[in-house]
């Protein structure tokens, strides 16, 4: 198995930077080393993840931690209350991400089942839902860590409505926004808007020619523009289909750039964003 698709090993991004393939959904987690402590970017599907991706990042430091959650998914998300139990005291996200956890942590527990069983049932330690402290809205925040700083920003709604970005030198950390390897994933997500955020991304190229994506292998800017076309196709047949036949609009799926589940929910998300504009 090649390196990069080998999980649990961190492979090098950039400057103190790093990232690692957690097993259970294919999570990218990352890991950014200063001098004075270190940035974790995603805590995994609950505990047993979480308990791994400390591991493995005390393999290469051990300072104090921060952690920043990309979005609120609980694939990204529940292994919150693991790293707070190590002592971790800062947690980073989206001011709207920190509400959609506190809204939907509980519901989502059935969606890691097959990964984390205890996480499921909330029956163990460290499967309490841990929301953010630490809330980012539309001004970028800078974390010194101590002779090497990042960026955590937000762009705009795109996978969800508080997506978050962490730039560590040359290398960008865009969670589920870049997602190589399968289809994005449509379920939360705002496509107009998601299709601007790709843009801005594309824009700051010059910045950051290295992107970790949420999901898959290390990819640069052509592979986001790509990303970029494609969604743009499927939103001018979204928006074809549902202007020619507003009671079935489904009928755009089969044509659809993407799997007939992600199309689905393209489609329905079209129809359910269709007002909103703008971040």
């Amino acid at each position: 198995m090649p390196e990069e698709e080998t999980p649990g090993r961190w492979i090098s991004a950039g400057e103190r930077t790093w990232f690692l393939r957690l097993e259970g959904f294919g999570v990218n987690a990352g890991l950014v080393v200063g001098d004075d402590r270190a940035a974790v970017i995603d805590s995994g599907a609950g505990p047993t993840e979480a308990a791994q991706l400390h591991a493995a990042v005390r393999e290469l430091t051990d300072l104090p931690l921060v952690l920043v959650n990309t979005h609120a998914h609980g694939d990204h998300f529940f292994g919150n209350a693991y790293f707070a139990a190590q002592g971790v005291e800062e947690i980073y996200a989206h001011a709207r991400a920190a509400r959609a956890i506190a809204d939907t942590g509980e519901e989502q527990r059935r969606l890691v089942h097959a990964v984390d069983p205890a996480m499921a049932a909330a029956d163990g330690e460290h499967t309490a839902v841990v929301l953010p402290n630490r809330l980012v809205d539309e001004q970028p925040v800078d974390l010194d860590l101590g002779g090497h700083s990042i960026t955590v920003f937000h762009l705009g709604r795109g996978h969800t409505d508080g997506d978050l970005l962490v730039g560590s030198g040359t290398v960008l950390f865009a969670g589920d926004l870049v997602e190589e390897g399968a289809d994005p994933s449509f379920e939360d997500s705002f496509p107009r808007q998601w299709g601007q955020v790709l843009g801005k991304i594309i824009a700051i190229d010059e910045l950051y020619p290295s992107i970790v994506p949420g999901h898959g292998r290390l990819v640069d800017m052509d592979f986001v523009r790509t990303q970029l076309q494609q969604l743009r196709q499927g939103i001018r047949m979204c928006s074809s289909a549902i202007s020619e036949s507003s009671a079935d609009a489904t009928k755009a799926i089969p044509i659809l750039p993407y799997t007939p589940l992600q199309s689905r929910y393209l489609v329905e998300r079209m129809r359910d964003t269709a007002g909103l504009r703008g971040a």
